[in-house]
């Protein structure tokens, strides 16, 4: 097993509020940092920067032991190789964009002119570099945040609600540079979220805080399936597929796409047969029935087990359901009457009717 990429132990107190987590992430990519406001996740990213008064711990990262109170060991915030993207992209108002990334460039002696090009290219932020951040939307002022963050080197980043401050618009706008950066970046990335839309595009694991404690933390399929967390009870529960585009259906404009014990039909999605997807299904939007429909407008139907049935408020259930095969896992939302109709115990034989599907 690889070593881990971030030991975080950190114990924090103020007035109503304590942080006690003890935290352990492998490998790189995006991990999310879910839970509601007030749970603890920005005081946590505070914590791994050195920004939190008072806080006690351990924090390691790839290796380097940035703090260690038994070892009476702290290294400072300006030490740290760390990026930092807050909801407000704080430009310095004085500076063009280039003068902004190039500041960026200061807190890191490795920084070369081919990373600058490469930062500029990745946000596509050419056309914006003599531009004066008063005169950016802020889609854009978020872009040059997250370039001056990377332009540091950073051996990891954070990101604290980056899109919170963000109309849909702009939103729709910079997510597919986020997306991005999960491709491409080698350093992992921390990204605290209060949204489940977000967490289901952009992580790779997930980890759950409520009331400064960790409730859960591990790879983001399985985390989000789990029935005895309250990412399960929200409205929006979903699983995430991973998935590969595998026929196109020209007359009808519909792609179908494969993962691991079924296959979907989605709208038309204009991409080479083999390309690499990630498909959202949100448990509202399944449906379950004992024998296969017939003569039904529904699409999409996948033979599966009953895995779990949990309590989902006063009216509803959650049913956790393995499809054949390889055994990918969907999420279903029934009322409690259907269940009780229908007789639902674990290990039934089922079909689940997928009535949406949402690709990233």
């Amino acid at each position: 097993m690889s070593d881990p990429a971030l030991e975080a132990r950190f114990q924090v107190a103020y007035s109503g509020f304590a942080l006690d987590v003890d935290l352990q992430l492998v490998g790189g990519g995006v991990t999310a940092i879910f839970g509601p406001s007030g749970c603890g996740k920005t005081t946590l990213l505070r914590c791994i920067a050195g920004l939190a008064r008072g806080a006690s711990g351990r924090l390691v990262v790839n290796g380097a032991v940035w703090q260690d109170d038994a070892a009476g060991l702290c290294v400072p915030t300006h030490r740290r190789a760390v990026g930092v993207v807050f909801q407000e992209p704080s430009l310095f108002p004085h500076l063009s964009v280039r003068q902004n990334l190039e500041y960026g460039m200061k807190r890191s002696r490795a920084a070369t002119a081919r990373d600058f090009e490469a930062t500029v290219s990745l946000l596509d932020l050419g056309q914006l570099l003599a531009r004066s951040p008063a005169a950016l939307s802020g889609g854009e002022r978020q872009r040059v945040a997250i370039g001056r963050a990377l332009l540091a080197r950073p051996s990891l980043l954070l990101m604290d609600e980056p899109v919170a401050s963000l109309d849909q618009r702009r939103k729709a706008e910079i997510l597919p540079y986020l997306e991005r950066l999960r491709a491409e970046l080698a350093s992992p990335i921390l990204y605290v979220t209060h949204s489940l839309a977000e967490v289901a595009r952009l992580a790779d694991q997930l980890v759950l805080l409520e009331a400064g404690r960790l409730v859960a933390h591990g790879p983001l399929a399985a985390t989000l399936t789990r029935l005895d967390l309250p990412t399960a009870e929200a409205d929006d529960a979903s699983t995430v597929l991973e998935a590969v585009i595998a026929e196109q259906d020209e007359p009808y404009q519909l792609t179908r796409i494969d993962f691991p014990g079924g296959a979907l039909w989605v709208g038309h999605v204009e991409r080479p047969l083999g390309s690499r997807v990630r498909a959202r299904v949100q448990a509202r939007d399944v449906s379950v029935t004992l024998t296969p429909p017939v003569q039904s407008s529904i699409l999409n139907v996948l033979p599966c087990e009953l895995v779990e049935i949990a309590d989902a408020g006063p009216e509803r259930v959650n049913l956790k359901l393995r499809t054949d095969g390889a055994g990918s896992i969907l999420l279903a939302r029934i009322t409690r009457r259907s269940r009780d109709s229908l007789r639902l115990t674990p290990s039934m034989r089922v079909f689940a009717q997928v009535k949406s599907v949402a690709l990233m």
